[in-house]
């Protein structure tokens, strides 16, 4: 049954009445729920509407009330002509569809908004489902959720703790308050103030666009946990230190006929330099506002806040003169994301024994737990010898789960989670996991890569490779891992000429799966000389890859046709790949 088709049985609007707190109770249980799929706004909107419903003025709420009361628009909004009530309220109602179909199959209550009205309405069910995680659903929007769940990952709550109605003065954003364990203390972060854009053309629907567009920026850019958001009330000036670590960003928007303009920079609050700057253009008449909104704050808050943006590049640069004492737990972070560059021996260790250190000086730093789960998954997949213990992966999983169970919404966590289940070959239990945290962040171009090539590897390749290009073209930062991965899709899209070009440019010189696919690749050419230095290369700095390069290619590629394909390149190339390896893949019978 697909979403919108939401069946009532087993509900009993005239059953046992219900009670105020069994109402709230349920409310809370919504709105805590990763599964559903709304904005800070949008919770709001709901919260609004349930409590005005309880409080006996169910009457009284109307889009101009959502709209002032919620969205802090002034006394000019007019539902008439601005449809924005309208689109969060059917966003909510897809949201509570959604969510009634997956965590909340097996709830007492069921909250619903009717097509047509903003009052909700409230009733007990009397047969729900249990929540198995088992049951086929189809997901709204681009990603579709999959299927079974093999392991259930539990998400607990967090709420966008920025206030975006009625923004009207500067928000700070800085690290969480919590003090890890041993009161230690918490690990700087970048801290980002976000001032409300500039209107420079001075009509109410320019002001508008500028609130909406401060809104959805914020918004963002919260989804972003290394730079870990939380809003304080307090002076500009107050914060004018010295050795201030603070980032400003600003905005001025203009509105010219069906033309919007929306000029934004990043400047170091300590200095006034501006570190960067971009224009955004779009026509209005081309898509509803709050779409527009939302596509344009995206655009920034990825180039911003994700890992490579503008506040990573601007601490890098400053780290790569020095790296104050208390910085280092964050700078071990940042030489995590530049060691993907490459991955040799030497930075994978100095990268994985610094974030050790790190993890045991601020053992609630979900981020570095996150990424040392990651440094486990790559010694375990490039047979790091001297740091990949046979528990690899188990230390990788543990790590990961640790990261998950401080900050559950963490799309990094969820990243290095999604990595540990692929490489156990649990592949349900992974993409899965992908794609509940690209529904978190889409904005996060180095999750959604690392996404996309999950999905490609595991068979998907239309999709996956679709979603690997548009990640790529936004990553900011270390291309070549993903330059790599998107060779893999021109070999298994038959483009041989194009897989080579890519996997040149990627020029991962210490990566050993690097030199397996490009080996194939120049199989596939007819390039032998050239495939004879890469094979020299394995053999000399990674021959276990060769020795047993049935399993390593079915570690990586979980169809039995992708595997024939890529082990038929690698004999091309003068690989002596074991018969009974080839035809199982040529078969289909799975490698062991």
């Amino acid at each position: 049954m697909a979403i919108g088709d939401q069946q009532d049985v087993g509900v009993e609007p005239t059953a046992s009445p219900l009670s105020d707190a069994e109402v709230l109770t349920q409310l809370d249980r919504i709105r805590q729920s990763a599964e559903f799929d709304a904005p800070d706004r949008d919770r709001k909107f709901l919260a609004y509407v349930v409590e005005e419903t309880l409080a006996g003025r169910g009457d009284r709420i109307k889009a101009y009330s959502i709209a002032t009361e919620v969205f802090g628009r002034d006394s000019s909004f007019d539902p008439q002509t601005d449809p924005a009530v309208r689109i969060e309220a059917g966003r909510i109602r897809r949201a509570l569809e959604r969510y009634y179909l997956v965590a909340g199959r097996s709830d007492p209550i069921v909250i619903k908004m009717p097509k047509g009205a903003y009052v909700p309405t409230f009733e007990r069910r009397t047969d729900a489902r249990p929540a198995t995680g088992r049951g086929s659903v189809t997901a709204p929007g681009p990603i579709a959720f999959i299927q079974r769940f093999r392991r259930r990952i539990v998400l607990g709550a967090v709420a966008l703790a920025c206030g975006l109605a009625g923004l009207s003065a500067t928000v700070l954003l800085f690290p969480a308050e919590s003090e890890p364990a041993g009161g230690i203390g918490r690990p700087n972060i970048p801290l980002l103030v976000v001032s409300p854009f500039e209107d420079l053309s001075g009509t109410q629907q320019s002001a508008r666009m500028a609130r909406g567009l401060t809104e959805e920026v914020v918004g963002n850019i919260a989804r972003f946990k290394e730079i870990n958001l939380v809003s304080r009330p307090g002076s500009k000036d107050a914060l004018q230190t010295p050795d201030d670590p603070t980032y400003a960003l600003e905005g001025q928007v203009r509105l010219e006929g069906e033309r919007l303009r929306l000029v934004v920079r990043l400047v170091r609050r300590s200095d006034g330099s501006v570190l960067w700057a971009n224009a955004y253009d779009e026509r209005l008449q081309s898509q509803e506002i709050i779409d527009l909104q939302a596509k344009t704050a995206a655009a920034v808050a990825g180039a911003v806040a994700q890992p490579y943006g503008a506040v990573f590049q601007a601490k890098a640069a400053q780290f790569k003169r020095s790296v104050p004492d208390e910085w280092r737990a964050y700078a071990c972070t940042l030489a995590y994301y530049d060691q993907r560059g490459d991955f040799d021996l030497q930075s994978h260790r100095s990268v994985q024994e610094c974030l050790q250190r790190t993890t045991r000086q601020f053992p609630t730093y979900a981020t570095a737990w996150a990424l040392l789960s990651m440094t486990h998954v790559d010694a375990f997949r490039y047979h790091f010898d001297r740091l990949a213990s046979p528990g690899a992966l188990e230390q990788a999983s543990e790590a990961a789960s640790r990261a998950l169970d401080l900050a559950p919404l963490d799309v990094r966590a969820l990243e290095a989670q999604m990595l540990v289940f692929f490489f156990r070959g649990d592949i349900d239990a992974a993409l899965a996991t992908g794609a509940r945290a690209l529904a978190i962040n889409p904005n996060d171009a180095e999750l959604a890569g690392e996404y996309g090539l999950r999905l490609a590897l595991s068979g998907q390749w239309d999709t996956g490779c679709k979603l690997l290009s548009e990640s790529a073209a936004r990553n900011l930062g270390q291309a070549g891992y993903f330059e790599a991965a998107l060779a893999t899709c021109a070999y298994f899209g038959n483009d041989y000429v194009a897989a080579e070009r890519w996997a040149r440019l990627a020029n991962l010189r210490a990566n050993p799966a690097y030199h397996v696919l490009l080996l194939a690749i120049l199989g596939k050419l007819g390039k032998i000389s050239q495939a004879q230095e890469e094979r020299t290369w394995l053999e000399t700095n990674a021959p276990r890859f060769l020795d047993n390069i049935g399993a390593e290619v079915a570690l990586r590629l979980r169809r039995p046709e992708d595997q024939h394909r890529l082990l038929d390149g690698l004999r091309a190339a003068g690989v002596p790949v074991p018969d009974a390896e080839f035809q199982q893949a040529r078969t289909g019978t799975p490698m062991r």
